[in-house]
């Protein structure tokens, strides 16, 4: 462990797969601030890679979250990047070996779980955020500040769609590691919790109740295509027309990149090759255990009269958001890199070009990153944005939204808080 408060802040990452790598890498960037000295990850290849990416010697080297914590306090703090049903093991035993914590959305994949991790980070008073990167974000962090500072008065509405993006949604929600929710999680809570948590962090008060529709309409048995085969690799009729071909998406592209780099560690054509023959990434779409819905839109009261929807939809050709928040004074618009405000009383539209920002969610894990090793020298949490009481209170409401789409009924917010 560093005793002076200027030293690198030492961290451990416990599941080092692409969001753990991509961890890895961006406290590398920060090394001013933090230096990467222990790794928990069970996959060898994964774990020998990451081992000579950070020069970590075999004695801080783990299989397993278990086997990590099984030892004395080995550094500072720890990311966890495990999947999402592993979050709240690792979580509650780190912050009670008094580790700061740096964790991955969702929190857990309970209401209880992520109650439980609130908990135990409030009883050990170390520092935690958690990734809502949209809070981090440089185009939505600005919309933010201009939404505290009235250019369009009180907030009386707000629009947000979350286009996921046709091949997205085949990728990691119908053949990839979140496509069945027995493994993983319901769709809301492992693509969505980023866009509920936004929205109440615009609102600034409380929601109150939800109600939520959606379904898994397309990627079904009923809709496979005449002469489609269970993998592209076995001859499939339709597979040079089809837009979720394996062979378009992971082997006749940049190999190296995502998300075609998470079908192999070996990224020769070769390798991707056996993959897709072999592996869940060659699955026809419409042949797979998938279970999570492709569609789904939730309608949210919030205090203060404010009312807001959100949708996700799997069908879309490009990724990204787009909001629409309209108040009692102008409305405003935000779209990748760009936002336009329209003010009632002069006419006027405004249109700020924020402009792209380099790494992963345009920028947003660059400073959720940069902003916790930053809270960890100087022991001040306000620059995490999304500490655990800011997550507890946004994953409240996704659970709502899930339970109300399940049940089919209003849920208050009351029925799930504490």
């Amino acid at each position: 462990m560093t005793s002076s408060r200027t030293a690198p802040k030492t961290v451990a990452i416990i599941g080092a797969g692409g969001r753990g790598f991509g961890f890895g890498e961006l406290i590398r960037q920060y090394n001013h601030l933090g230096q990467v000295v222990a790794v928990a990850e069970p996959r060898d290849t994964y774990r020998t890679g990451f081992v000579d990416r950070h020069q970590i010697p075999p004695e801080r080297v783990f299989k397993s979250w278990q086997e990590f914590c099984a030892q004395p306090r080995l550094c500072d703090a720890v990311v966890i990047s495990t999947m999402d049903r592993d979050h709240v093991g690792p979580a509650i035993a780190c912050l009670k070996k008094k580790y700061d914590v740096l964790l991955e959305k969702p929190m857990a994949t309970s209401l209880a779980d992520c109650q439980a991790i609130e908990k135990a980070q409030r009883q050990s008073g170390r520092i935690m955020g958690v990734c809502h990167s949209l809070r981090y974000n440089k185009c939505f962090r600005r919309v933010k500040e201009l939404l505290d500072e009235g250019v369009i008065g009180r907030i009386q509405t707000i629009d947000q769609l979350e286009q996921v993006a046709f091949w997205h949604q085949a990728h990691s929600f119908v053949r990839g590691n979140w496509g069945n929710e027995d493994r993983s999680t319901f769709m809301l809570l492992a693509k969505s919790c980023h866009d509920i948590d936004y929205i109440a962090y615009l609102t600034g008060v409380p929601c109150l109740r939800v109600s939520s529709f959606g379904h898994l309409s397309h990627f079904t048995r009923a809709n496979a295509p005449k002469g489609s085969t269970a993998r592209c690799t076995d001859g499939c009729a339709v597979e040079a027309q089809c837009p979720y071909s394996a062979f378009r998406q992971y082997v006749y592209t940049n190999r190296q990149t995502w998300p075609a780099d998470v079908v192999s560690y070996d990224h020769s054509i070769d390798a991707h090759l056996e993959a897709i023959r072999t592996g869940p990434y060659g699955r026809c779409v419409y042949r797979v255990d998938n279970n999570v819905v492709d569609h789904q839109v939730v309608l949210m009261e919030f205090a203060n009269d404010i009312t807001a929807t959100f949708t996700m939809t799997a069908f879309t050709q490009g990724g990204g958001r787009k909001v629409r928040i309209h108040g009692d004074k102008g409305e405003l618009e935000v779209f990748e890199h760009q936002i336009i405000i329209r003010t009632f009383a002069d006419l006027n539209t405004t249109t700020l070009d924020i402009g792209p920002e380099t790494g992963g969610h345009n920028g947003g894990d660059n400073r959720v990153v940069r902003e916790w090793l930053n809270a960890l020298h100087t022991r001040k949490d306000s620059g995490i944005v999304a500490n655990a009481q800011e997550s507890l209170r946004s994953h409240t409401i996704v659970f709502a939204a899930e339970k109300s789409r399940r049940e089919q009924r209003m849920v208050e917010i009351r029925e799930l808080s504490r």
